[in-house]
């Protein structure tokens, strides 16, 4: 079934009730809602563009975008994100990679936006800003307000999102219909979703969190949204006490409990403070119960699979822990030769369920790559189940994630592959080779750093590396800092050991 027909069971009965509220005072009605998104899609279905063709969106958060998203379900389109702080080599390649038949873009990057796409072969190019003005509203204004939802199978593509991997380019995860209403149904008993919930939502929705996690949360069960255009820790507490439930990363939780207005009072009203995409730390963890009584739900997910495991609504949160398997989800833990782990024994992560991704983008032998002979997705996280975590003793059924394969960097819950950054900064005059590690962040969680081997008789600045760095990839990838030095830890092999390096950085 198509994810809109999904979502849309869940629209309340009252089309006229408010659906969203935004940060400057608009009430969007369900009515508008679905108005908005029947035009969207007429317009989409009225280009001509063949069936699985995909609609390629970079612009800010705004309730039109969201309404654009739910257009391309309806139309029976693909939907791509791409993050807003990406620059013209990372679109050139997603555009290329992806070959969207629509490309939708803020106004102020048109000009390049539209010549890499149109070079590219992809023959409309809209605008969308956070003005509730563009083209692409300009041209549904004239379109129909009715629109018969397109059917679709469980197993026809609703997304693709890019995610990258430590060997360089990003790859497409492909999401169907069926992965991502089974989650969202999931989701809403999981953790409770009641009539009456309100939504705060500062999120980003060009991500799984944002958009799959949250706003399909909401919709699904017919919730209003009070929608924030980014983080902003004093509009978070200024709309606490109209909402119920708010999903961040922690450095959401972070900057609330830095904040001198944020108080037990404020949080009066909500049952459920969700946090994912990076790891909390215990401290957090254990500051926000001692301040508010509530207790942090952490869970854990990815690109590929959206949610996948969960502390639950009732029961034990336990800090250091993500949780439970979620219901359908299959979870193991597997020693080097792909046997499972016993209780507290580390190992690899390897997943099953109706919510894992159906392949990588035109990458079948990546695909298989990342599969196992029995069907199992390998996460490429590291982890156990039980142990001890916070000072206490984790349940058996519970999972920890201890680390990750490679050397994935999540900075302020976005992820950053090293070796993307270091395959811009080795191209670099005067640079003989980098190395690029995550060291812990008191706001982000991890921050990015570069230590940099010059070639010989080549000076190198630290401070103009990151200046040009800023505008060739997004400002969150950039290393907040570059350490020169004469050369690289190695081991015998001659690898680069970034475990070294991070020791010592760390301290």
């Amino acid at each position: 079934m198509n994810l809109y027909s999904v979502l849309e069971n869940g629209f309340p009965k009252d089309r006229q009730s408010c659906a969203l509220e935004t940060h400057d005072g608009l009430y969007y009605s369900w009515s508008d809602l679905e108005r908005a998104t029947a035009m969207m899609a007429n317009l989409l279905q009225g280009l001509g563009i063949p069936k699985g063709s995909r609609v390629a969106v970079q612009v800010e958060k705004s309730p039109e975008a969201l309404f654009l998203y739910l257009a391309t379900l309806k139309a029976g389109y693909v939907y791509l994100p791409l993050n807003t702080a990406y620059q013209a080599a990372e679109i050139e390649y997603f555009i290329q990679n992806a070959e969207p038949a629509v490309m939708v873009c803020s106004s102020k990057n048109f000009s390049w936006v539209s010549k890499i796409a149109f070079k590219s072969g992809t023959r409309h190019v809209f605008t969308l800003d956070d003005n509730r003005t563009g083209t692409l509203l300009e041209r549904a204004a004239a379109q129909s307000d009715r629109f018969k939802t397109v059917a679709r199978s469980d197993d026809d593509l609703a997304a693709i999102l890019y995610t990258s991997g430590t060997t360089g380019r990003s790859k497409g995860a492909m999401l169907t219909h069926k992965n991502l209403s089974s989650n969202a149904l999931v989701l809403q008993k999981f953790w409770g979703w009641k009539k009456g919930d309100v939504l705060l939502h500062a999120l980003p929705i060009f991500h799984v969190h944002g958009l799959f996690v949250a706003a399909h949360g909401a919709l699904i069960n017919g919730s209003k949204m009070i929608w924030l255009p980014r983080l902003d820790t004093a509009a978070l507490i200024q709309n606490m006490p109209r909402s119920t439930v708010m999903m961040g990363v922690p450095t959401f939780y972070v900057r609330l409990l830095a904040d001198k207005n944020f108080t037990k009072a404020v949080c009066r009203n909500m049952r459920l403070f969700v946090s994912g995409s990076a790891p909390l730390l215990t401290e957090t963890f254990n500051t926000f119960k001692e301040l508010t009584g509530e207790t942090i739900l952490e869970r854990y997910g990815m690109s590929e699979t959206v949610m996948l495991v969960s502390n639950p609504y009732q029961g034990a949160r336990v800090g250091g822990s993500v949780g439970l398997p979620l219901t359908g989800v299959k979870v193991r833990v597997v020693d080097e030769n792909n046997k499972p782990c016993a209780v507290n024994e580390i190992g690899s992560i390897q997943v099953k369920g109706p919510n894992v991704f159906k392949g990588y983008w035109r990458m079948p032998e990546k695909t298989a790559e990342e599969f196992t002979a029995d069907g199992w997705f390998k996460t490429g996280d590291v982890g156990r189940f039980g142990g001890m975590a916070n000072g206490a003793k984790v349940p058996d059924n519970y999972l920890c994630i201890v680390g990750r394969s490679k050397d994935l960097i999540i900075s302020g819950g976005y992820n950053v592959y090293p070796k993307e950054i270091e395959s811009f900064i080795d191209d670099m005059d005067g640079v003989d080779e980098s190395a690029v590690i995550g060291v812990p962040h008191p706001d982000f969680g991890e921050a990015v750093m570069a230590i940099v081997v010059a070639k010989p008789g080549a000076k190198l600045d630290s401070k103009a590396m990151i200046d040009a760095l800023k505008g060739q990839i997004a400002n969150f990838k950039v290393p907040k800092r570059i350490e020169i030095v004469a050369d690289l830890p190695r081991n015998a092999m001659g690898k680069v050991q970034k475990n070294i390096l991070r020791q010592q950085y760390t301290a």
